[in-house]
């Protein structure tokens, strides 16, 4: 994980005051005490604490961050010399609750009813909780340098995790195989681990956006989606390519085609102050105009940082603007179901008159 500059805590105490709050929670209250990666993904913005027992408490003259014994160690390693690290190995909520003050913001999306009954029962007098949702994950859409390098450095590792499938083949092994050996290859090239389970889908599974890889030999000709990606220093990358291991349909070459057209004319779309839903219609018409507009049922992309899926969104009903410095997919698809799927997706950076794409691996 890379060093959270203190510059982050500044800014957030800056949009709690905007919102009319004295302090504002971060992390996760659904499960504080063993939460997932996904779930301390604000807290690892933040504070570059990745562990899975972890609170962060931000206002005008407030820093805390509390955990467990588990993570002490790493807590204070780690967390910038302007948060406090309290010990909370008792009742995290309670401990919590002891240094809350005034308006207090809760993201309501990551606050389980009972955790909020707690709290509410724990705090003092004066205490007031408020829901206000994603301070935080709007402060993250923008990435600096050092994210921007992160990510780049993930794609660039799935890129040459792309060269070794080419290189060893599909036809005659199994979905599962293929996509076992992805995942060891990213962890022998230095990866944590995959952002997301890689899926490998050949034939008619390619029909289903996200199969599950099986035990189903991959034939020759057949199309195969295998959409990867790693997590390297905290960031994720994320990348689809539709491969074939010898001499496709021809009908179905012709899908091909029209889907990398729709994804070429997404990418021109891409620059910051184009809404996520202008830029999802433009690739889409692509793909409706040749009659396969039911056959592309998700949106073009979304966001990528710590989380693999985060803000912004381009789809269909997305209200999101691109802003420079943002890092999103785009990823267009045609699937038919009980024949074959076909999906194209870069990671690309946003900038002010267009975008840089980090995704390397020939189409």
């Amino acid at each position: 994980m890379i060093a959270a500059p203190d510059g982050r805590a500044e800014r957030l105490a800056a949009a709690v005051a905007d919102a009319g709050l004295e302090m504002a929670i971060v992390g996760d209250l659904v499960r504080p005490g063993d939460s997932g990666r996904d779930a301390m993904a604000d807290v690892a913005w933040l504070t570059g604490f990745f562990g899975s027992s972890g609170l962060a408490v931000v206002g005008a003259g407030t820093r805390a961050f509390l955990t467990d014994f588990r993570y002490a160690t790493r807590a204070a390693d780690t967390v910038p010399e302007s948060f406090r690290v309290v010990d909370a190995t008792g009742e995290i909520v309670v401990e919590l609750a002891r240094l809350l003050a005034g308006r207090v913001g809760i993201d309501p999306a990551k606050t389980s009813v009972e955790c909020h009954r707690k709290l509410a029962e724990a705090v003092g007098e004066g205490v007031e909780i408020v829901a206000v949702g994603g301070l935080v994950a709007d402060l993250r859409r923008v990435k600096d340098e050092a994210e921007i390098a992160a990510i780049a450095a993930a794609a660039e590792l799935a890129d040459e995790v792309y060269a070794g499938i080419e290189e060893g083949g599909l036809a005659g092994r199994t979905e599962r195989e293929v996509a076992l050996a992805a995942e060891a290859r990213m962890r022998e090239l230095g990866a944590e681990g995959p952002s997301f389970p890689t899926i490998v889908a050949a034939g008619p599974n390619a029909a289903q956006p996200h199969a599950v890889p099986g035990e189903r030999e991959i034939g020759a000709g057949e199309y195969v989606i295998v959409d990867m990606g790693a997590i390297l220093d905290g960031y994720c990358s994320d990348c689809t390519r539709t491969l074939v291991d010898g001499e496709p349909d021809p009908g179905r070459r012709e899908v091909y085609e029209l889907v990398l057209a729709a994804q070429r004319a997404g990418l021109e779309a891409i620059r910051g102050g184009v809404g996520g839903r202008v830029a999802d219609a433009i690739a889409r018409e692509v793909i409706a105009s040749a009659g396969y507009g039911e056959r592309f049922g998700h949106g073009l992309g979304h966001g990528v940082g710590i989380e693999v899926h985060e803000p912004p969104r381009l789809s269909k009903r997305s209200d999101d603007v691109l802003r420079a410095g943002e890092v999103v997919t785009v990823e267009p698809g045609v699937y038919v179901p009980g024949e074959f799927g076909i999906r194209i997706e870069d990671l690309v950076v946003v900038t002010a008159d267009g975008h840089r794409n980090l995704s390397t691996y020939p189409k």
